[in-house]
């Protein structure tokens, strides 16, 4: 993402892959979910996101997918970790990889977001506050949505290196809030530092929070015939009123642990496709392998297009 310690540590693993012989694409500041799609799209042994998620400027952290974009389970981690105790050592020179940029890596992604929805979507005549948090949506999102017909005002897209999170975002809806009332602008969308998570404004300037995203998607899929075994899966901390509200649609929700891999584990486990918690993290497997905020808020506001009803209309169950 875009944290100040992101570069050093690129440079870091890059120079620890080609030491074992392993080629390496650099994406630049990428939403994780981004990586993910890449990592499938460009039939890679594995993805690398280098990011801290939520937390602020000087935390920093490491997640891994596999090749078909998925994270890895732990009994590949636990493994990883045992190899960590083990000497290092180096391929000869003439085994060392190689490193080159992806030089449209956002462009890419940005026409995966878009094919995520149908074609015929037209979001002309909406006016869309996007709250890019200074993370690794900045040069995607506004992108995603605008192309969409969208009229699009943004917040927190200029990243320092030390901004990210900072008062926006998905943790801090405030700026969100505000932007949404002063524009006369019908939602906002704020993600969080790496793009995994969503959390929306209606207009009115109420928080839409994971839960209810999750309630929108999951009656849009069943009104589309698209929800498979008619449940979604939520967490220990969902909200009862989700189950409640899903209840008399017909849709069961299982609830896991917090955390988003024990969501990912119940849907496998049940072969659903829609799952996500509170915080903002959806996962729709219909569309892509992991959490991904942009393809959630694009999957909900193909819902208020296809039903002409507002983020609050949606919310009526």
């Amino acid at each position: 993402d875009t944290r100040i310690s992101g570069y050093m540590l690129e440079a870091a693993l890059e120079a620890g892959f080609a030491a074992a012989g392993i080629d390496v694409l650099l994406s630049g500041p990428l939403p994780t979910p981004g990586v993910a799609y890449l990592t499938r799209a460009l039939r890679l042994s594995a993805g690398v996101v280098i990011s801290a998620s939520h937390n602020p400027y000087d935390d920093n952290g490491i997640k891994f997918f596999s090749a078909d974009g998925n994270k890895l389970p732990d009994a590949m981690e636990e493994r990883i970790e045992e190899a960590l105790e083990q000497p290092m050592g180096c391929v000869r020179s003439d085994h060392l990889g190689k490193a080159r940029r992806i030089e449209d890596a956002a462009g890419r992604y940005i026409e995966f977001c878009k094919s995520t929805v149908p074609a015929a979507l037209d979001l002309r005549g909406l006016h869309i506050v996007i709250d890019c948090a200074n993370g690794a949506t900045y040069h995607t999102a506004p992108n995603v949505f605008s192309e969409i017909g969208a009229r699009v005002t943004v917040l927190a897209a200029s990243p320092d290196g030390l901004n990210i999170n900072h008062e926006c975002g998905s943790t801090r809806p405030a700026a969100l809030q505000k932007a949404v009332l002063e524009a006369g602008a019908d939602l906002g969308i704020a993600f969080d530092g790496d793009g995994d998570r969503v959390i929306m404004v209606d207009r009115h300037g109420a928080v839409v929070d994971g839960d209810e995203l999750l309630y929108i998607i999951a009656c849009d899929r069943q009104r589309m015939h698209g929800l498979r075994n008619d449940a979604v899966v939520g967490t220990q901390m969902s909200n009862l009123g989700l189950e409640l509200g899903l209840r008399e649609l017909g849709i069961a929700l299982y609830r896991s642990r917090v955390g988003d891999r024990f969501v990912m584990e119940l849907l496998s486990e049940h072969g659903l496709c829609v799952g996500g918690e509170s915080s903002g993290h959806i996962i729709c497997l219909d569309r892509t392998t992991t959490g991904d905020g942009i393809v959630s808020a694009l999957q909900v506001l193909a819902a208020m297009t296809a039903t002409g009803r507002d983020l609050r209309e949606l919310l009526a169950g």
